[in-house]
């Protein structure tokens, strides 16, 4: 039996409020996203200030210095692996379909941008959710962590729950409930959890075996 995401839904934007949904073209996602890997959102968007600020169209970026571009994103760390791969996917994207524009939706989509080198399965559903609209569900650390005690999805890898969720998930909820869930991760479900003051603690399989572990 599935969860009830909406009952979950519902429950987050009482405790979380409603979500800002992020709307940028597909190439600004796409270099957002990569940017964002093992680093904090703030590091982040430092570096995509950084960025832009130094080249306001994202086109620029294929005839950027790599050393320059390496220095401009450096508060995102792994900045030399970064660069390259940013700079390779929009090649990439360039030479396949003759502009910055990728004419694919759905599985094509998401698949298309999995094949892109350091576009894991949580960037190609992020970009693909976020800037086309697509049915995908991302799923990053704070929600692996989430589905998993709860639980809400089965799977032992990220994409394994990805590819559960992305299926589970009504359309009409992914792009905010994706959000409610990291603020939920981050906020409460943690590593070490509190279990005693989360939302979900009613509905969570993790808090109930933790408090029976506890009291035996």
């Amino acid at each position: 039996m599935s969860p009830d995401f909406q009952k979950v839904y519902e429950v987050l934007k009482r405790e979380f409020g409603p979500q800002k949904i992020r709307k940028l073209p597909p190439m600004d996602e796409l270099v957002l996203t990569i940017l964002s890997q093992n680093t904090s959102d703030r590091n982040r968007d430092l570096a995509w200030e950084r960025l832009r600020e130094r080249f306001p169209e994202i086109g620029d970026l294929l005839g950027a210095d790599l050393q320059e571009l390496e220095e401009l994103i450096r508060p995102a760390g792994l900045n030399r692996q970064k660069a390259r791969r940013i700079k390779e996917a929009l090649h990439l994207i360039k030479e396949r379909f003759g502009e910055l524009k990728i004419p694919l939706k759905g599985q094509e989509l998401y698949d298309f941008l999995r094949s892109i080198k350091g576009v894991g399965p949580k960037t190609a559903a992020v970009v693909a959710l976020f800037s086309y609209g697509e049915p995908f569900f991302p799923v990053d650390t704070h929600i692996f962590r989430v589905a998993k005690r709860i639980p809400l999805a089965d799977g032992k890898t990220r994409e394994e729950v990805q590819d559960t969720l992305t299926h589970l998930v009504p359309d009409h909820l992914k792009m905010e409930l994706h959000l409610l869930l990291i603020e939920l991760g981050r906020k409460y479900c943690r590593p070490r959890p509190k279990c005693s003051s989360c939302p979900l603690r009613e509905l969570c399989k993790y808090r109930r075996n933790r408090e029976r572990k506890n009291s035996g």
